[in-house]
């Protein structure tokens, strides 16, 4: 008889409550389902009213003041917490009204009828208490309960979907493994296919709200790639559209996992599928591994065909991938477009799909032949390449679409095409691989390339990009620099006339500066008749023009192919006429370099650029701070290092040519630090010695002889920094003195100005007085009779 009062009173609480729980009863309710809860294990007649009850969780709460949310939130967050707990019964039911609860969470529709002075709570309020709950969390571990319920897995895959909208829930799931527990739902027995979709979805979800990084490291399992790569070929062969859209869902995953080298892509097959799929409609041999798949030229099939393009790139970055893409001829499948652009009919791809294929697997190309030159070689890609460069800059009618963004730039023009194509052989050169240099040399490229470079092509990236082929292929090659010198070096010469004022202002500028500087080194130095043509097209004057710009991203370069050419007397001829803005000379120019050098790296001067440290004049900051380290022979030691990382060593060499007397254009405080200049590598080899004197001492105690000749090199290091100092200060205290006679001078011929002015002056007021005043030119008069 209990037993039937206790069901009667439930089922009145259930009526009293119908339109949703007030927030001051939520922890009374709660207490009564957990009572009804163990009643169930006894009595399965209570498993009814409970279900009733958590039906009525899926209300919004009650709340009479506004302040009542917040002043409850702790009980009710603990009520839905208690309301996951009751996932572990034994009964789908409750496991389903539970789940259907949740769901009803995000309802924003308000209940029929309210309680007298009642008002619902905010529409997020209960999905903020189910994060403050952790429901989520304890949603992912019932997963476990229900494993061959495929209902009840539904019903709660359900639930944290709606869940899953929310990063605070996201990340409870990802504290449980929950990415993984997903993935491992993917392939379970569902003729509806709400499993699989529902576990993609929050999947979704999860890599959307959450670090990629943690999600991806849940599904790097061999046991979830495993599940993927089954998910994805069994929607491959679908033909719904929705199973198109989950395959190209979980293509984008199986992306990311490919983009985390740790994760088992290759070893689970996978990897095979997807190179498969990517290439059978372009090579057309029949694999086992496709059968059943049909490419229906829809736009979820143009989307994965992309996506399976992205892959490929991807892999390629892999070395144990390399030979998996040979296997499946990659190569061939990505050259199938490089070829002109036909506008495809029904039921092939559209013209705008094609082109964006087109340009995705040029983008491709240039990640996979580095990869596999051999199969790049064999398939003759670089006359392809060179074929279709040829049809990028014919006057062919074309109209680019320009729709993607491989096309940025391209509308209504190839030039998409010309820039990808490019790429596509500077990945391939890069290589500095003879017999891919070779091969495009015997098809000409050198010169087709001067003449696309010849057309001044606006975009500045397809110019560097031919600079940069065109210093592969000539680098270390005198016939193929007798070639270039013929219509290249003017083309040099036109970019180096560039407003140096760009530099500062346009970076894009800066770097094909230094791209046509670097063609400038491989394709001319070392070729005399390239040489002589460049020295002749004034290019020695250009390059001290952009040095005198002080640019610190070019002056390295600069100098270094001013010193290789400084072999040619004709160079250091050019070098000594060239005159910059305000009449500034070379060794002017280099002098300034030198002294901005020396305070970029630290290096002690007093304010007059005269050398502090006699036994240590250049060393930098740097190396003052290095302990000493013993190295081995072959190591280079930190001066060396120095003197291969500043541009120091550099203009000493270029001193060296030009001289050190009698230069002209040169102030008292350059001819102070031209006398370091000068002394540069009498100081390099004082610090090497300080250097070894260290190491030794480090480690051994030196014999007295040794001890001695250590002392007397640096004795005679330190009295070069003496003898160079005094130098300085003549030079300086003569420059004072020169200075002096000139104000001297330039004060004499004012005081001389200033008597001639008093002079003139004087005469004007006797001609005044003589003209205005009668008596005195009486006076005047005889004394001009008597003389």
């Amino acid at each position: 008889d209990l037993e039937k009062e206790q069901l009667k009173t439930l089922k009145k609480v259930v009526k009293h409550f119908e339109n949703g729980f007030p927030l001051k009863d939520v922890a009374q309710i709660t207490e009564i389902l957990n009572l009804c809860a163990e009643k169930t294990y006894e009595q399965e007649a209570f498993t009814e009213p409970l279900c009733e009850l958590i039906k009525l969780f899926g209300l919004p709460f009650q709340k009479r003041k506004s302040s009542d949310e917040a002043n409850y939130s702790v009980e009710v967050s603990q009520s839905i917490t208690q309301l996951g707990y009751l996932m572990s019964l034994e009964s789908s039911q409750v496991r389903i009204q539970i789940c259907k609860s949740v769901v009803n969470f995000f309802n924003t529709e308000l209940p029929g009828k309210l309680l007298s002075g009642y008002q619902p709570t905010s529409p997020n309020y209960k999905i903020q208490m189910a994060e403050l709950g952790g429901l989520a969390e304890i949603l992912v571990l019932s997963l476990t309960l229900v494993e061959n319920q495929l209902t009840e897995k539904l019903w709660i895959l359900k639930a944290l979907q709606h869940l899953s909208t929310s990063g605070e829930s996201c990340e409870q799931i990802v504290n449980v493994q929950g990415a993984s527990r997903l993935c491992l739902c993917l392939n379970g027995a569902d003729p509806s296919g709400q499993l699989l979709f529902r576990s993609s979805d929050i999947l979704w979800n999860l890599l959307e709200k959450v670090s990629k990084e943690v999600v991806v490291n849940q599904l790097r399992s061999l046991e979830c790639v495993h599940a993927l790569k089954e998910a994805f070929v069994e929607l491959a062969c679908g033909f719904r559209h929705c199973d198109h859209q989950l395959r190209n869902d979980l293509l984008v995953i199986a992306t990311l996992l490919a983009e985390s080298p740790a994760v088992p892509l290759i070893e689970s097959g996978f990897a095979k599928i997807l190179v498969v799929l990517a290439t059978c409609t372009e090579v057309k041999l029949p694999n086992p591994l496709v059968k059943g798949f049909k490419l229906t030229y829809s736009y979820e099939d143009f989307e994965m065909k992309k996506l399976l393009f992205n892959i490929i790139g991807i892999l390629s970055k892999d070395p144990s991938a390399a030979q998996l893409l040979r296997e499946n001829h990659v190569i061939p499948a990505l050259l199938y477009y490089v070829k002109q652009n036909q506008r495809s009919g029904f039921p092939d791809w559209s013209a705008a799909q094609y082109e964006e294929l087109q340009l995705h697997a040029l983008a491709v190309l240039a990640s996979v032949a580095p990869v596999l030159v051999d199969k790049y070689l064999s398939c003759q890609a670089n006359t392809l390449l060179l074929v279709f460069l040829e049809w990028c800059i014919s006057q062919d009618h074309f109209f680019g679409r320009g729709n993607s963004f491989h096309g940025t730039g391209g509308r209504g023009t190839k030039v998409a095409q010309m820039r990808y194509s490019l790429r596509a052989l500077r990945s391939i050169v890069a290589l500095y691989d003879d017999a891919v240099t070779s091969n495009l040399y015997d098809q000409g490229a050198v010169s087709q390339l001067l003449a696309k470079e010849k057309e001044s092509i606006a975009l500045q990236e397809i110019q560097a990009d031919i600079f940069f082929i065109l210093s592969a292929l000539c680098e270390d090659k005198n016939d193929r620099k007798e070639l270039f010198s013929c219509e290249g070096i003017g083309i040099l010469v036109s970019y180096l006339k560039m407003d140096p004022m760009r530099l500062c202002s346009e970076t894009g500028h800066n770097c094909l500066l230094l791209s046509a500087l670097d063609c400038l080194w491989s394709c001319v130095i070392g070729c005399c008749i390239a040489e002589e043509s460049f020295i002749e097209k004034q290019g020695v004057f250009l390059l001290l023009d952009l040095l005198a710009v002080k640019d610190s991203n070019l002056c390295s370069t600069i100098l270094g192919i001013l010193v290789e050419f400084s072999d040619n007397p004709k160079t250091v001829l050019h070098m000594g006429i060239w005159r910059g803005k305000r009449d500034r000379t070379a060794a002017n120019v280099l002098v300034q370099l030198w002294r901005q050098e020396e305070q970029d790296l630290g290096v002690q001067r007093d304010k007059y650029g005269k050398i502090v440290d006699t036994k240590r004049p250049i060393v930098t900051r740097f190396q003052k701070q290095q302990n000493v380290i013993p190295l081995p022979a072959c190591c280079p030691s930190f001066s060396i290092m120095e003197t291969a990382e500043s541009i120091r060593a550099k203009i000493y060499l270029l001193f060296c040519k030009l001289g050190f007397k009698d230069l002209p254009g040169l102030s008292g405080k350059d001819v102070a630090t031209l006398a370091i200049i000068q002394h540069y590598i009498d100081f390099k080899i004082g610090e090497v010695w300080s250097e070894i004197s260290a190491e030794i001492k480090e480690e051994f105690r030196p014999v007295t002889s040794d001890e001695r000749a250590l002392k007397l090199i640096s004795e005679v290091s330190e009295n070069t920094g003496r003898m160079v100092l005094g130098l300085q200060t003549e030079a300086l205290e003569r420059q004072h003195h020169e200075e002096i006679k000139e104000e001297k001078k330039i004060y004499k011929e004012i005081q001389a100005a200033q008597i001639q002015r008093e002079m003139i002056k004087k005469s004007w007021e006797n001609f005044l007085a003589r003209t205005s005043n009668y008596e005195a030119l009486k006076v005047r008069n005889l004394m001009e009779q008597k003389i």
